[in-house]
């Protein structure tokens, strides 16, 4: 088993922006052998952390899934200059948070309702497998919005009710790309607050007409992300498998359905390309909806 962060490549998808990505490679384990969340979450459908750099500043956004991920993070950005490095958290899930601890002497920004989110599951993380402990918790918070300059780079940061309550959109407003954390993940969202999915859509449908020309996920191709990233129709393929996620009640028979006859049409059109290991994404996400929805 390769040491955690040896596989991590990293790549320049924009000017000044950088993507860490690690994982989606057949076979190859990260962490252990044994069933645990780096494994067989993150590392299985490909992670990727960012860092927006410029002037001698770094702004990362999400610490990726281990500290030997984190610490090539921060070695890579000093290696490019920056002595100033702030951190912003997109929501409080353990693969977005756990190399917190190598930037625990650094401007950590989260929203509130991620600061709340990880006060609430400390324990749950720290005792995690495998295990964020300690837990460095944000130290800098804010609430709808917030702008911030980074070299000569405008950012804005925009919270956002889809996949976690507590999601945080990262925007260069210039270059009109916005780093989009797990609000949007290729090829299908995963379903980790079945009871907030008519939120999570309203939020969509606000998200469609922002100024967007590029989006970057945490979770999606790694050649997607090298290119550039995908255009605003990710936005409507996950605005698309949200709706019919709710229609399943209603619905049965489309529980039956595998992933590529669920969204048949988006793989069609190209807007988004089938992943096996997505598969079992779909399965649970059926599962956790039509049971959320029995206990309303």
């Amino acid at each position: 088993m390769p040491p955690l962060g040896s596989t991590m490549r990293v790549h320049q998808p924009h000017p000044g922006v950088l993507a860490f990505y690690d994982g989606r490679m057949e076979g190859v384990r990260a962490y252990s052998d044994k069933p645990n969340w780096l494994d067989d979450g993150a590392y299985s459908l490909g992670v990727c952390s960012y860092a927006i750099v410029s002037g001698g500043e770094a702004l990362v956004y999400d610490t990726s899934i281990s500290l030997p991920h984190a610490r090539i993070i921060r070695k890579t950005l000093e290696d490019a200059g920056a002595s100033n490095i702030r951190v912003v958290l997109s929501h409080w899930h353990v693969d977005h948070v756990a190399g917190n601890e190598v930037f625990a002497d650094c401007k950590i920004i989260a929203n509130e309702l991620t600061a709340q989110a990880m006060r609430d599951n400390c324990q749950r993380l720290e005792n995690d497998n495998p295990p964020i402990k300690p837990l460095i918790m944000p130290n800098s918070t804010f609430e709808t919005e917030l702008n911030l300059k980074i070299g000569d780079i405008d950012v804005q940061l925009r919270h956002v009710d889809i996949h976690s309550h507590d999601g945080t959109m990262l925007i260069l407003p210039q270059s009109k790309l916005m780093l989009a954390g797990d609000a949007l993940e290729e090829p299908i969202t995963y379903v980790a607050e079945p009871k907030r999915l008519e939120h999570h859509l309203c939020d969509l449908e606000r998200m469609a007409v922002w100024d967007i020309e590029k989006i970057l996920p945490n979770h999606g191709a790694e050649e997607k992300i090298v290119a550039g990233g995908y255009g605003p129709e990710l936005i409507a393929t996950t605005r698309n498998y949200v709706t019919k996620l709710l229609r399943l009640p209603h619905e049965p028979e489309l529980a039956e359905h595998d992933l590529r006859t669920f969204v048949a049409e988006d793989f069609a059109s190209g807007a988004i390309s089938y992943y096996a290991p997505y598969e079992s994404v779909h399965a649970r996400n059926v599962s956790v909806v039509l049971k959320g929805r029995q206990e309303d």
